[in-house]
């Protein structure tokens, strides 16, 4: 069973926000990342924009894809394609259940943080369904009032 990753890591080093508004997240994965020794240093600089990225399950391997590291500046021939694919590395077990959760119609995997965890960079997987227009304005509407219900408290103590 995965666990639930709700706390905000204390060295977040990028978040996707798009990825809540235009997803319902269903369950959350934490991987591995393969990276090469630049690219590591380009995530440990904060040089990351997982806004358009997705994981996909090819072969019995979890691949990000669509993820852009920025080139290392001091990196000179051993920078990598910015936006070449990486290994997520899971759990064979883990990786079979995404693959059956992926075949469904409408189910993605979205790249929602990257941090550091002892020192290795981890990224937040969440198994997503898209959102309807509809189910968007519903969720600004609902966060709006408990906003508003927040403020009506602040005044009154």
């Amino acid at each position: 069973m995965a666990k639930k990753h709700r706390q905000k890591p204390d060295n977040l080093l990028a978040q996707n926000k798009k990825a809540g508004h235009d997803y319902n997240i269903l369950d959350t994965y934490e991987a591995g990342i393969a990276l090469t020794g630049t690219e590591i240093k380009s995530v440990r600089d904060g040089k990351i924009n997982l806004r358009d990225g997705f994981a996909r399950i090819r072969n019995n391997e979890a691949w990000l894809e669509n993820v852009h590291i920025s080139p290392y500046k001091e990196g000179n021939l051993f920078n990598v394609d910015p936006m070449r694919n990486r290994k997520l590395l899971l759990h064979k077990k883990e990786i079979r259940k995404l693959g059956q959760l992926t075949a469904r119609q409408g189910v993605t995997l979205v790249p929602l943080r990257m941090y550091l965890k002892h020192g290795y960079a981890k990224v937040l997987i969440g198994v997503a369904e898209g959102k309807h227009s509809y189910d968007k304005r519903e969720t600004l509407k609902r966060k709006d009032q408990e906003r508003e219900v927040q403020r009506a408290l602040k005044a009154r103590y």
